[in-house]
């Protein structure tokens, strides 16, 4: 159990430098380049769970996969209303959406998201 705690770590920690969301023009911007500080938190909570997978303590792994599962849904939202946010200036509501619907999310989500979900699916294999 402990290797597959591991993997996701490994997936979380990739998919950090994987790209996330496309802005036009600009191009494809991963978690660096979207929020040093959001890419700092994540990087503290993986360095927190590999302690707890370390360590044989199966529940810490799993308390830090939903800490970094509630990161990735906060940044999903922030990159949402960041979007929405950017175009204020426009004076209808409906351009703002269209234009904001062109920041699109990238496949490195799944990645963050799975080894997330890997971390928080895992079962005690406890023996007595």
């Amino acid at each position: 159990m402990k290797n597959i705690q591991l993997g996701g770590l490994i997936l979380v920690i990739i998919g950090s430098f994987l790209p996330l969301v496309h802005v036009p023009i600009i191009g494809n911007w991963n978690y660096w380049k979207l929020d040093h500080y959001l890419a700092i938190t994540c990087w503290i909570l993986s360095a927190c769970a590999v302690f707890g997978i370390v360590n044989n303590n199966i529940k810490i792994g799993k308390i830090f996969g939903i800490l970094l599962l509630l990161l990735f849904c906060f940044t999903l939202f922030a990159i949402r209303f960041q979007s929405l946010e950017y175009f204020s200036f426009l004076p209808f509501k409906s351009w703002r959406e269209t234009f904001a619907g062109v920041v699109t999310l990238k496949w490195g989500w799944i990645v963050e998201f799975l080894g997330a979900f890997l971390m928080i699916l895992v079962k005690n294999n406890t023996k007595n």
